[in-house]
């Protein structure tokens, strides 16, 4: 019989930082283990990843050889499947690939039925369960521990959604309303001061015209008319009626 695969102490994860999409209906996003493997495989052997549902996990039977591999299309009656075959070399130390894997990101490789291993969206929410695998010319060589159980998002389901408004209880409306009244009375405050600021600006400008209105304009080019002497014999009358010559005094009236 084969050498049992070596165990190695490795868990694989989800990442613990904030990610984009870490976790989504059909995929999550994983670690990529770096420096695990050196020991353990060559430049010939390849890593691939095991996906089984939580309650499977301990039932997954490592495959002989490339041939037994199962596939990602008999997830739903196996409850497992291996996918993410990549070169023992892509994992070195030396090795400069992306620090992410991400799990059921290939949305048209299922039901083509071909032999390359699909890595298809993920059927359910789960729980999952993955681990790495070493595979070489004549089986497995190492594998790492499986990782804690792996829970997707459920998508909302339209009919949980609730289509009535949000009913606001009567405080909030009293406070509303109180809000509403101390705006308008500031509102009509700032006018009033805006518009007496105006009106005394006004009433400065009218005073300063109505004082040039009452100075008087004096030419000084033409020199002032000279008082026209009376002709002989004629007096001034009251200011307005004129000049008039003077009578001589009637007769007497007879007695």
């Amino acid at each position: 019989l084969p050498a049992p695969p070596a165990l190695l102490p490795y868990v694989p994860r989800v990442p613990p930082t904030a990610l984009p999409g870490k976790l989504t209906a059909t995929t999550f996003a994983l670690e990529r283990p770096c420096c695990i493997f050196d020991r353990h495989a060559n430049a010939s052997d390849t890593v691939w990843l095991a996906v089984a549902f939580a309650n499977a996990s301990a039932a997954f039977r490592n495959p002989p050889s490339r041939a037994d591999v199962p596939p990602y299309e008999q997830l739903p009656t196996a409850h497992s499947y291996m996918t993410l075959e990549t070169a023992a070399a892509a994992y070195a130390c030396s090795a400069s690939s992306p620090a992410i894997l991400r799990v059921g990101g290939d949305t048209v490789c299922g039901g083509q039925g071909g032999r390359d291993p699909c890595n298809g969206p993920l059927p359910s929410p789960g729980p999952y369960r993955v681990k790495f695998l070493v595979m070489g010319c004549h089986g497995p060589k190492a594998e790492t521990r499986w990782s804690d159980p792996i829970l997707l998002r459920r998508a909302g389901s339209p009919s949980t959604i609730d289509p009535a408004p949000v009913r606001h209880g009567s405080d909030v409306v009293v406070i509303a309303s109180i809000l509403a009244s101390l705006g308008a009375a500031l509102a009509a405050a700032v006018l009033c001061a805006t518009g007496a600021e105006a009106w005394g600006s006004l009433c400065h400008q009218d005073s300063g015209t109505g004082a040039f209105a009452r100075r008087s304009y004096r030419t000084h080019h033409i020199p002032p008319a000279l008082p026209q002497p009376l002709p002989p014999g004629c007096r001034c009358s009251p200011p307005g009626l004129g000049c008039f010559a003077p009578r001589p005094p009637g007769p007497c009236p007879a007695k």
